[in-house]
């Protein structure tokens, strides 16, 4: 007997945070904000959008809104004729700011319709891996939506015609503290500030930290500053972002932090760490908050410090709320 499609939809995606310094476009750590949609199959075929907190009133209420073409993608890529639907968004990630609000856009879309199609992976969970790809075939590339998806610590890439995803898990040591200024910068404006090429000895010595970084993140969070050094972007982008260029220098020289650009700016991410054990500093839950002193100290107003956890789940597709 054919299995029952539910008419409604609840997903939470959470912010990412791509590059992490020298891996750019491979890498990328799922942050604990999220995003949340709730999608109602209409019967009038209609397609209807509502939008709390970030981008209420800025970005558009009809089918060109991004979760809704993310959803329609979804249905394309199966064969099927979208319904009509109503999206309610309720936002916590910022837009414009580096911390893949493009990416939980597109994969709460995505993951709306696949929950609405009832796509089951092996384990009868979400089909994750169909996700990821219809999700980075719509954002082009799947530095965000790798770890928006999967969860955790991921490296992403392209292989012929598929791309590919490896989650990791990252050290339980790590305490991310995102650096949230008010102003805004487009990924296009800061891809466009990229060189076409770069010397080769800057190229060298940003893979050896890329596969530095992995391990860092993986196991070894003591080696993060070193592990964090980027010579393939970050410096090119430094005029869009002179407020952040300038913290992420003050963080690393004078902090001794492993501050870096997060996804294509202007968030200052700082992966602070705790100690092997945690009695050497007292609390293990005042390390994040001693470094979020020490950054307001050097940022002033207008930006926002926010210790986050790292988010171990990516999305989540349930039953709407009562």
């Amino acid at each position: 007997m054919p299995q029952t499609r539910p008419a409604a939809v609840h997903v939470r995606t959470p912010a990412t945070s791509a590059n992490l310094g020298p891996g750019f476009d491979a890498l990328g750590l799922a942050l604990a904000l999220y995003d949340e949609v709730e999608a109602e199959v209409r019967t009038d075929g209609r397609t209807t959008v509502e939008v709390a907190g970030e981008g209420a009133g800025e970005v558009p209420l009809d089918a060109s809104h991004l979760v809704a073409a993310a959803f329609r993608a979804a249905y394309a890529a199966a064969g099927e004729e979208p319904p009509g639907v109503a999206l309610r968004c309720r936002n916590a990630v910022p837009h414009g700011r580096g911390l893949g609000s493009s990416a939980s856009a597109i994969t709460a879309g995505v993951a709306a319709a696949a929950g609405l199609l009832g796509w089951r992976g092996a384990g009868g969970g979400p089909d994750r891996e169909r996700i990821f790809q219809v999700a980075a075939d719509v954002e082009g590339h799947p530095d965000n939506v790798a770890p928006c998806v999967f969860g955790g610590f991921t490296v992403s890439w392209r292989e012929g015609e598929r791309w590919r995803a490896l989650p990791l898990a990252p050290s339980g040591r790590l305490r991310p503290i995102a650096c949230i200024p008010e102003e805004r910068l487009s990924t296009e404006k800061a891809r466009g500030l990229l060189p076409a090429e770069v010397p080769h000895a800057d190229a060298a010595f940003t893979a050896g930290r890329a596969a530095l970084l992995t391990a860092a993140v993986s196991g070894h969070p003591e080696l993060l500053l070193e592990a964090t050094e980027d010579r393939l972007h970050e410096r090119y982008r430094r005029p869009a972002m002179p407020e952040s260029a300038r913290l992420v220098s003050e963080l690393r020289e004078q902090e001794r932090l492993p501050a870096v650009v997060s996804g294509a700016g202007p968030t200052v991410l700082v992966l602070g760490v705790e100690p092997e054990n945690p009695s050497d500093a007292g609390d293990a839950g005042q390390i994040s908050v001693g470094i979020a002193d020490s950054i307001r100290a050097r940022t002033g107003t207008g930006w926002h410090i926010r210790p986050l956890k790292i988010d171990p789940a990516g999305v989540r597709i349930t039953s709407p709320r009562s």
